[in-house]
């Protein structure tokens, strides 16, 4: 019988997605649940980008440029102007979704066997395009001891080695909702330019900064013109998970012109897409002033649910819409199995993703689970009290 591939063998199970059978098994037997688990927001995607849609002159769906529409990227670069973004045309790339930005970003700047540090935990599909592109990940750890802070400029210079090439960042982050300060982004700008390295930064949450917090975005620290290479996406930005657009960023005209060849290599993003994602530059101020606001008070009531559950800590979120939540539990990926194979209360359950998929160092976040608050503040009241009903019977309960 002919052999399946060691990349193959090597790629990891998203820890969002694995339990995805059990959740449908427990549908099947008449409980509902709630999915706590993967980052779909319920908020409506904007009408004018559904129109857009809908009302579509074309009566040819064609391939678009291998850049994407040039009428899209530059109504992204006005719109990243009004944030103090200055960029051209030729230096964003789109791509299919944020997920092959991050890919082709990899395969353009670095070979196999090249490293990158990533503080962890981090979004569990780096670890899949570090394979599929044969980047090995140096993690450096977090702790949610510290909510989750951003190591020291000592840790990482621990870590660096003559392989090490490039510091991949989420900010805000996916899974803490960790969102980095200007003093520690400026920290990781003096690394990179000390050790001529690339700063990848996954900006894609931009919008999600609460309390007062700003974003600020590697393409505005002086110095990195040639580091820094910044990937953004419309999934999260304008609820439009499924349209699969994303880009590429970066001032680095030998990057972009790399990124080119493997962007003409797979042929287009794509076309529907785009045109949604056009329209959608165009949401109204007031659309994402109601998104926040929702997610303000979906946060704040799922901290204070949590933290009122003995044995539990959660972080308070600055940015995104997720966090890493401590239990008092044995093992989170028996804990994530056993809520939704053997649980029900009231004839509901939830589905969590266990947060040992999102370390790359082995056995740590066994007593953690990502937590996304995209549900209305109701499923957000019942998970959290059908959550706590599990953790006082559950068998491996740890106090």
């Amino acid at each position: 019988m002919p052999k399946i591939s060691n990349k193959g063998m090597a790629m990891p199970s998203s820890p969002i997605r694995k339990l995805v059978p059990y959740a449908e098994a427990a549908k099947a037997r008449g409980v509902k649940v709630y999915h706590l688990n993967i980052g779909q927001p319920d908020i409506k995607t904007p009408e004018l980008a559904l129109d857009a849609v809908r009302n579509m002159k074309e009566t040819v769906i064609e391939y678009s440029h291998s850049a994407g529409n040039i009428s899209y990227r530059k109504k992204l670069v006005e719109s990243y102007k009004k944030i103090g973004i200055d960029v051209t045309t030729d230096e964003i790339i789109v791509t299919n979704g944020g997920s092959e930005a991050i890919t082709i970003s990899f395969m353009s700047t670095l070979n196999e066997g090249d490293e990158v540090i990533i503080p962890e935990p981090f979004y569990a599909n780096y670890n899949g395009f570090a394979i599929q592109t044969g980047v090995v990940i140096k993690p450096i750890t977090s702790s949610i001891d510290n909510d989750f802070a951003l190591p020291s400029v000592e840790e990482f210079e621990k870590l660096i080695t003559p392989k090490t090439k490039g510091i991949v960042i989420c900010n805000p982050n996916n899974p803490t909702g960790y969102l980095y300060s200007k003093e520690e982004l400026y920290q990781l700008a003096e690394i990179v330019k000390k050790h001529d390295l690339y700063l990848y930064s996954d900006e894609v949450y931009r919008e999600f900064c609460y309390d007062g917090n700003t974003h600020l975005s590697v393409l505005n620290i002086p110095g990195l013109e040639q580091h820094a290479i910044m990937l953004d996406s419309v999934s999260k930005r304008y609820s439009m998970c499924g349209v699969r657009v994303g880009w590429i960023v970066s001032k680095n005209k030998e990057v972009m012109a790399t990124a080119m060849k493997f962007a003409q290599a797979r042929l287009c993003p794509p076309s529907l897409g785009q045109i949604a994602a056009q329209a959608a530059i165009d949401t109204p101020d007031s659309y994402f002033e109601e998104v926040y606001n929702e997610y303000i008070e979906r946060r704040d009531f799922m901290v204070a649910g949590l933290n009122k559950i003995p044995g539990v800590y959660c972080p308070n979120p600055k940015g995104a819409f997720y966090t890493v939540v401590k239990l008092p539990i044995d093992d989170a990926d028996k804990f994530a199995q056993w809520i939704l194979e053997e649980f029900e209360y009231n004839k509901q359950t939830v589905m969590m993703a266990p947060a040992t998929g999102f370390y790359n160092t082995k056995g740590l976040g066994k007593n953690e689970v990502r937590i996304a608050y995209v549900l209305k503040i109701e499923d957000l009241k019942n998970a959290i009290e059908t959550l706590q009903k599990a953790l006082e019977v559950y068998p491996g309960r740890v106090d």
